[in-house]
């Protein structure tokens, strides 16, 4: 029997869109990033460098001057985000969402977005089968026009992180794109698209998750989180896509109590969640990053190959992984979801499994309590019995023995949740003596194409030469149009305010400035 429910799909891009109304349905004449008009087009890119070894809070909270480095990727990602939003390109105002914490040990986070519903029909989805190929003639990312791509994401090719302003897109190599979502849940929201020309369905691969784990990493910040969905787990696009956005608090699961049930030989260890609605297993350390990523990736491989659903949550820059195999499509289309869960049309994918709750209807959000989260939640949850199958699995991929998964009791009574401190997720805004500055490998301009940027952070004395030089050689601005009253004229006003509200800031310094003076630069070209 063929397994399918019925949803109303999310709308991630403009173009798609247009194709649900039954309007274009091929690639070109829009600037889309298809092979008919991607050729001779150009993308900023930012080059990362591969890392040996797992960030550590070390190195992720300073640097010789005891001083946290600014994360240019983290900013790149915000000012490209902005514009987009100044430009009207989301379907709606994310920042006027109406979000509360609801009372309890967790703190979990509900949200009202109306946007995000689309008063039309539902579509079927079929959840009985995790990997499906391809259909190129379904809505798919290269069908996305350009303006909705903020920037490629690649690893560097010659060690050093760079960032390149207009860098050509070369089609064989088919490019990794972060791309706006246009229906976004939060702040920054964004997809990751892993070699988009590629079209590949929406299954995990080693190479893939590799990336996604580098953008954690590169963004710097604990608020930045990325998500994947599996196909059967609520992703309705079968284009390989991560999701990622920035909430200014702990999402309740990074806060729930784990036991730790195994160590692999790489370093890599494997806990269990205690006393959450939804079983799962948390992956951290490794002696290297690939490491993590090469255990997490196995066991979404090997759930993919068993056709188990299943949500992942890179959390803590990178260091920290979540993975929810999940059975909520499959009893909602056996119909063993009371209508009361259904009506509240809460698809619960990684966001939600984690936490954070997004409600379509105001009685929802009105009547949100920790008891309604937990009941929606739990709907989601393998059994105990199942959880420990899926486990033996997961274990038997990764070449370890789960002999104390057997023992350990998974609801044990007296777990309690993690307090909430900045420990916890620490506020990675940086002071007011952060700058960033961008140092061109040329300095004669004249006539040619702006140069990758080696990115480079010092402390504000130290920069403020670099500043001036940086202005005059490859930006052509003066020091003083970076003044407050200068960008308050370049309509930033609202990015300052949505900025602090969103993440934590409690004063218009520097390091607000930072995030914008990138395309602040460029835009005057």
């Amino acid at each position: 029997m063929m397994l399918r429910i019925k949803r109303v799909p999310t709308v991630v891009s403009n173009y798609q869109k247009e194709e649900v109304e039954g309007g274009r349905v091929g690639g070109c004449g829009r600037n889309c990033l298809n092979k008919c008009c991607i050729q001779g087009a150009k993308l900023p890119l930012y080059a990362f460098k591969k890392e040996e070894e797992v960030p550590s809070d070390k190195a992720l909270l300073g640097h010789e001057d005891g001083e946290p480095p600014v994360a240019f990727l983290d900013s790149l990602l915000l000012g490209e985000w902005e514009d987009r939003m100044q430009k009207g390109l989301f379907r709606y105002d994310v920042t006027a969402c109406e979000t509360k914490v609801i009372p309890g040990g967790y703190g979990f986070i509900a949200q009202l977005n109306e946007g995000r519903h689309l008063k039309k029909r539902p579509t079927e989805f079929r959840v009985d089968k995790v990997l499906q190929p391809f259909d190129g003639s379904k809505f798919n990312f290269t069908k996305v026009g350009q303006e909705e791509v903020l920037f490629r994401f690649e690893a560097s090719e010659d060690g050093e992180t760079q960032f390149f302003p207009d860098a050509p897109i070369d089609v064989e190599s088919s490019p990794s794109v972060v791309a706006i979502n246009v229906s976004p849940i939060e702040y920054g929201h964004v997809l990751l698209i892993p070699r988009i020309l590629e079209c590949l369905p929406q299954r995990i691969d080693h190479a893939s998750f590799l990336l996604a784990l580098y953008m954690a990493s590169e963004a710097g910040n604990p608020y930045f989180r990325v998500g994947y969905n599996s196909l059967g787990a609520f992703a309705t696009i079968n284009h390989l896509h991560f999701q990622a956005y920035y909430l200014a608090v702990p999402f309740p699961v990074e806060k729930a109590p784990t036991r730790k049930i195994a160590a692999l030989d790489n370093g890599v260890n494997v806990s269990v969640l205690l006393n959450y609605p939804v079983r799962g297993l948390v992956f951290e350390g490794g002696n290297t990053i690939q490491d993590l990523s090469n255990a997490v990736s196995d066991s979404c491989i090997c759930l993919q190959d068993n056709n188990i659903p299943f949500n992942v949550l890179i959390s803590d820059c990178g260091k920290r992984i979540f993975l929810f195999p999940q059975c909520y499509a499959e009893k909602q289309a056996l119909g063993e979801v009371s209508m009361e869960l259904l009506d509240t049309q809460v698809n619960p994918a990684v966001w939600e499994i984690s936490g954070h709750m997004v409600l379509k209807r105001k009685k929802d959000y009105e009547e949100a309590s920790k008891e309604n989260a937990w009941r929606l939640l739990a709907e989601v949850s393998l059994s105990e019995e199942r959880f420990r199958e899926v486990s033996d699995l997961i274990f038997e991929a990764i070449s370890c023995s789960i002999d104390d998964v057997a023992r350990c009791s998974l609801d044990e009574p007296n777990a309690k949740p993690l307090a909430d401190s900045a420990a916890t997720c620490p506020n990675m805004v940086g002071r007011k003596n952060d700058c960033l500055v961008l140092q061109p490998e040329a300095t004669d301009l004249e006539g040619q194409e702006r140069p990758a940027l080696k990115l480079k952070s010092l402390s504000r004395p130290r920069a403020a030469s670099a500043i001036s030089c940086v202005n005059s050689k490859v930006l052509g601005l003066s020091l003083s149009a970076l003044t407050l009253a200068s960008l308050k004229a370049r309509g930033l006003q609202q990015f300052v305010l949505l900025r602090r509200r969103n993440l934590g800031l409690k004063r218009t310094s520097a390091a607000v400035f930072k995030i914008r003076l990138r395309h602040c630069f460029c835009s005057e070209r």
